[in-house]
């Protein structure tokens, strides 16, 4: 016997949530017409979401970096294991995928990571754990080792809540647990201290160029920084937010929050920002990396999209464009379109760097 009742219609808040979305979203977008305009509205644009991240909340301290490893792997790769203090008592692990062929300083990539991935274990392609070489075939997730193999020094960071960073409710042996991570219980930790999952991930972001400035040992006139999902929102507002990112590579993530996220709200607590719908769409946050290079990955089928697939891309991609073109550089965002559904594809990434790195040259 049932020890429920059958619902004939449920009374949800989504209709009444959209309708606000469309009468008070996006209020903040760029709304003039030439570059002056737009600089200046970038300038207060990154005040206004510093605010919103609560970047303003964090705390400086010394890095203390701490080499704890260093690993010859094959392909001429040295990895070292750095531990780098973020905020006070607060840890962040990376792995260093150091090239050893070239005697000029190597440029270099930061590469967060995404979900379901157990954070830099994958990106820095730890396939000697199977857990880790099963996430890594699914979602092409070892782009930091690509980068490696293709030159550059790649830095693959834990975000917080992931890897050895799992606040307390997944610090446990258990192959999901290892896996994934506390975002959402650390979204409850920080909403209510006015901070937020994306922006303590933007400033350990920040914190990590630091140390690439503090250490010296790389070309930092190209520094980029690549991510796939949720590395891809890392990757989204470290570049709106930080000009030390000279070039960036976006995969995953780029789409309309009204579809993507709002209508879409199983997402990971991670994508969410207290009071950003009201302000901005992600297409304009993006803009604000203008005029430097960009290149979008999108997969035709991501689910992530949302109901109208790839529309719900081109629109932001506008968004963006708009403002690339005050500075004369339409040829930017580059778009790189892939069939099937969400995945990064490292096949012309390469080259596009190659790219826009020459196009970086040009301007100097």
């Amino acid at each position: 016997m049932s020890r429920t009742i059958p619902i004939d219609r449920f009374y949800g808040s989504l209709p009444n949530l959209l309708r606000k979305y469309e009468k008070y979203g996006r209020q903040d977008y760029f709304k003039g017409t030439t570059r002056e305009q737009f600089l200046k509205w970038q300038k207060e644009t990154r005040t206004l979401l510093t605010g919103l991240l609560g970047l303003d909340k964090m705390e400086s301290c010394p890095l203390d970096p701490q080499v704890v490893e260093r690993v010859e792997l094959e392909d001429g790769i040295v990895r070292e294991k750095v531990i780098l203090q973020v905020e006070p008592e607060c840890y962040m692990p990376v792995y260093i995928l150091i090239p050893t062929g070239s005697g000029a300083k190597n440029r270099c990539f930061l590469a967060p990571p995404g979900h379901q991935g157990a954070g830099k274990y994958s990106v820095a392609g730890r396939w000697d754990i199977p857990a880790v070489a099963d996430a890594i075939r699914r979602y092409n997730y070892d782009y930091g080792m690509m980068l490696a193999k293709a030159g550059y020094t790649a830095f693959c960071p834990d975000c917080r809540g992931f890897g050895e960073r799992r606040d307390e409710g997944l610090r446990n042996d258990s192959e999901s647990s290892f896996l994934n991570s506390t975002c959402y219980n650390l979204a409850h930790m920080a909403e209510a201290m006015g901070e937020t999952v994306i922006g303590m991930c933007t400033w350990d972001l920040m914190r990590l160029i630091d140390y690439i400035y503090d250490r010296g040992q790389w070309d930092t006139r190209y520094l980029g920084c690549l991510g796939f999902s949720g590395g891809g929102m890392q990757t989204l507002w470290l570049s709106a937010l930080d000009e030390r990112v000279k070039l960036c590579v976006i995969s995953g993530y780029l789409y309309g929050y009204r579809d993507s996220l709002l209508k879409l709200h199983g997402n990971c607590s991670c994508n969410y920002v207290p009071g950003l719908y009201e302000h901005l769409d992600m297409g304009d946050i993006a803009s604000l990396i203008a005029p430097r290079p960009v290149l979008i990955q999108s997969c035709r089928d991501d689910h992530l999209n949302g109901e109208r697939g790839l529309i719900n891309v081109v629109e932001q991609l506008e968004i963006m464009r708009r403002a690339y073109q005050l500075f004369d550089r339409e040829q930017f965002p580059l778009h790189d379109v892939r069939e099937g559904d969400h995945c990064f594809h490292p096949d012309a990434v390469p080259q596009m760097i190659a790219q826009m790195e020459q196009f970086i040259s040009e301007q100097s």
